[in-house]
């Protein structure tokens, strides 16, 4: 039987790749994301090569996630591995000159959205005994940056997350781990920059890293053995060294 997967964040960077990453290998799908358009699209690209269910939602909203996650049809109620992908940066601020409607945003995406649909998910892994959740963390969740403040401290808050689920899973054989890239080139600047012409320059003078490079990584942890759980995973592009240092060439 193929496993199945749901998959938040779905229509855009590392939750596309992963998507198709994992349809290369006949899972079973369930995306996720707030642009119904962009699923439908994918939706139609990859049946082509397994079966797929869109859900369209925001995690932010408590009521909509359980509603959407409850009116799953009987093929996908079974939800072998959970990616909870879905996550956000506004701003670039020091703490003085915030905006609270960005901070409002990153906890309430990055942290309650990834409870709202672990919560809704993970009562059937522990009926079963079994399941896999992988979180999409950050380089920002293991060190902060100047002006990264409320966004270094929701990525912190999913390692800390990531770590208490797998405590407390361990009794049900649930495995738990985090996925936490550097610099990765999706849509990410676009938003925290609101659109800002700045963002087009994050990427330049190096090579970042691809969606698809983070996506092989999420394949290689959720296709490991049953006894092996890569529980933490840390990665950067060659040019980056930490979350201030990155090689540039003029």
């Amino acid at each position: 039987m193929n496993k199945t997967a749901l998959i938040t964040g779905a229509t855009s960077g590392i939750g596309y790749a992963t998507a198709f990453e994992f349809a290369k290998h006949g899972m079973d799908l369930i995306l996720c994301g707030r642009r119904l358009n962009r699923l439908e699209v994918m939706q139609k690209d990859l049946s082509k090569l397994t079966n797929v269910h869109i859900l369209n939602f925001d995690v932010r909203h408590k009521e909509a996630t359980f509603k959407a996650v409850g009116s799953l049809p009987e093929h996908f109620k079974r939800i072998d591995i959970l990616i909870n992908n879905a996550g956000n940066a506004h701003g670039l601020d020091p703490i003085n000159d915030g905006n609270i409607d960005d901070w409002d945003a990153m906890i309430d995406i990055n942290v309650k959205g990834l409870l709202y649909v672990s919560k809704a998910i993970i009562p059937g892994m522990t009926e079963r005994k079994s399941g896999h959740i992988i979180n999409i963390g950050s380089s920002a969740g293991k060190e902060v940056y100047p002006k990264g403040n409320v966004y270094c401290g929701s990525k912190h808050a999913v390692l800390a997350i990531t770590e208490g689920m797998r405590i407390d899973l361990n009794p049900y054989g649930i495995k738990v781990g985090a996925i936490n890239p550097g610099l990765v080139e999706t849509e990410f600047s676009k938003v925290r920059f609101k659109g800002d012409k700045i963002a087009d320059t994050v990427y330049q003078g190096y090579k970042a890293l691809q969606a698809e490079d983070v996506a092989e990584v999420i394949y290689f942890a959720v296709s490991r053995p049953p006894h092996v759980n890569i529980a933490d995973v840390l990665m950067f592009c060659t040019a980056q060294a930490n979350s201030t240092i990155v090689k540039k060439e003029l």
